[in-house]
């Protein structure tokens, strides 16, 4: 147990000095990291309630993603029975009461357009029963009924969709470790440190961003738009920034161009100097965009954002290249956020603000000022008893005190992880805990030189039979953290990755440590009693 080949030796001291060094730049200020080369360095993040920042909590709107299941069934349906062969020609199509429901004007081909809309059901989850019911009602009228669990379904797909656009769009604020977690069903917890702009949060993260573009209905009679009626096969939607001063237009429904098709999306400025927002197609985008402006020059088409006009711009040549511009009474920040919005993709469920709370970065501060104290008069109480009732092997204790408390700070630098309010009090319990290990082994030692046994004998038994209790105890202090992990959120997280940090670097350093530090003292002076 005492002999530590070089190899071991050179290991421990590598795994020491490398914690160290990753300890360092979290524990002095930004300026002298910068000063000493050590900028850019991994260091610890702060946590919304130590550096404060926004807490928002967004709730989809499950009837629209009721309402979108409804118009991609409707679209699907059409194809299916105009593309199928033989083609089954339908009548109109009609989603009143929540419900596909259309007629076969064929009544020989009934039993054959329920088998085609039978194969765009799915199952649904492990219960064997489909997304979408179909029944025949009256002889010859289809009606489609969408399934609870089908809706779950939709509803957990678009949230998962929903919750990583959220992330990107985050992730473009240039913001350090955001805590973006589902919460339930239907909800999504932003947490962004450092970010004191709870609007600008709620304006990046509420808005849908479905791009659409669309030709202006050239045929609708003015008077009809205002009370808010369109010709058949157009719709009417607010424009705002209209400059003729009507807040309507009517626009054809079918876009000829969406911004699925989008690959990039820039903040930049027009020939005026006006901010505006520069996005790129892909290629089948940019040759379809193209192709539009080509068959309608001196026509207007409408640029849609979530429902609303936000410009309506005349062709007057062909737009070649897969590039265009959106202009819309942007400023500089507001263009930026639509880029932003763009680039990172539509929302799939449209997200309201349901909770909002900002955290100030003075209560973060007296947060960090009270884990401070609090972990000083820890540690300075568990060095002065250690010190007082071990002696010299309370030294070492104390030595591998100071080495756990590095070691957790390079290890939570080293992964990027984030330190809250509930972790500094994971830091200050481990710290209380980390010298039990060296408790057991110096009683065991203790005990072994009672019983008449040699002092390299004692130390030998006492590392030994206290290792096996060291261990075991920790592991289910471990299993505990990492339920902890697994099914908390936030600020139980917070805790339990400290928690677990300091478990593994406290075995090793009261453990290992301490026993290469014991072993090389008893190798060089081979004391003739051992006073513990």
């Amino acid at each position: 147990m005492l002999d530590f080949p070089r190899w071991k030796v050179w290991s421990i001291l590598l795994t020491l000095v490398v914690g160290i060094i990753f300890a360092v730049p979290s524990l002095m200020p930004d300026a002298m990291a910068s000063r000493l080369g050590l900028g850019a360095m991994p260091r610890i993040n702060l946590g919304l309630d130590l550096s404060g920042g926004s807490h928002i909590l967004l709730e989809a709107d499950t009837a629209d993603v009721s309402k979108q299941r409804l118009s991609q069934m409707e679209e699907q349906v059409r194809t299916e029975m105009r593309r199928g062969d033989p083609r089954i020609d339908i009548g109109d199509i009609s989603t009143s009461g929540g419900r596909l429901s259309f007629f076969v004007r064929d009544i020989r081909q009934l039993d054959a357009a329920v088998e085609r809309i039978r194969t765009l059901t799915q199952p649904s989850g492990m219960t064997g029963q489909r997304d979408w019911n179909v029944a025949v009602v009256d002889s010859t009228r289809i009606v489609m009924t969408p399934t609870e669990s089908g809706l779950a379904a939709s509803v957990d797909s678009a949230m998962q969709v929903a919750t990583e656009v959220v992330r990107k769009r985050i992730d473009e604020l240039g913001t350090r470790e955001p805590t973006i977690i589902r919460q339930g069903s239907d909800r999504i917890v932003v947490q962004v440190p450092g970010l004191q702009d709870p609007q600008a949060l709620k304006a990046l993260l509420g808005k849908t961003a479905k791009l659409e573009f669309k030709l202006v209905d050239l045929s609708a009679d003015p008077a009809q738009v205002a009370q808010g009626r369109a010709p058949a096969g157009s719709q009417v939607l607010a424009y705002p920034t209209n400059p003729a001063g009507a807040p309507v237009i009517a626009v054809q429904r079918r876009a000829i161009l969406t911004g699925d098709q989008l690959i990039d999306a820039r903040q930049g400025y027009d020939q005026n100097n006006t901010p505006v927002v520069s996005i790129t197609f892909d290629s089948q985008g940019g040759r379809r965009f193209a192709r539009v402006t080509q068959e309608n020059v001196g026509k207007p088409f409408a640029i849609i954002l979530d429902n609303q006009v936000i410009s309506a711009p005349n062709i007057n040549e062909p737009i070649l290249g897969g590039q265009a511009q959106i202009s819309g009474n942007f400023t500089v920040d507001s263009a930026n956020q639509l880029a932003i919005a763009l680039r990172s993709g539509k929302l799939p469920v449209a997200l309201k603000v349901i909770e909002e709370r900002t955290v100030g970065p003075d209560l973060g501060a007296d947060s960090i000022r009270a884990g401070a104290i609090a972990s000083i008069i820890a540690t300075t109480a568990v060095i002065a008893f250690m010190l007082l009732t071990y002696g010299r092997f309370g030294l070492y204790a104390t030595l591998a005190l100071v080495l756990n408390i590095l070691l957790i700070l390079g290890v939570m630098a080293l992964f990027n992880a984030t330190l809250t309010l509930p972790g500094i009090a994971g830091f200050v319990l481990t710290i209380g805990a980390a010298v039990d290990a060296n408790v057991l082994i110096n009683e065991r030692i203790r005990e072994e030189l009672r019983r008449g046994r040699s002092i390299i004998q004692s130390v030998e038994l006492g590392y030994k039979e206290a290792s096996r209790a060291i261990f075991d105890a920790n592991i289910t202090n471990v299993i505990a953290a990492v339920l902890m992990f697994y099914f908390g959120s936030g600020p139980i997280r917070g805790f339990a990755v400290v928690l677990m940090i300091g478990i593994v670097t406290s075995v090793f350093t009261a453990v290992t440590v301490t026993r290469l530090v014991v072993a090389r003292w008893l190798k060089r002076r081979r004391p003739a009693a051992l006073l513990i």
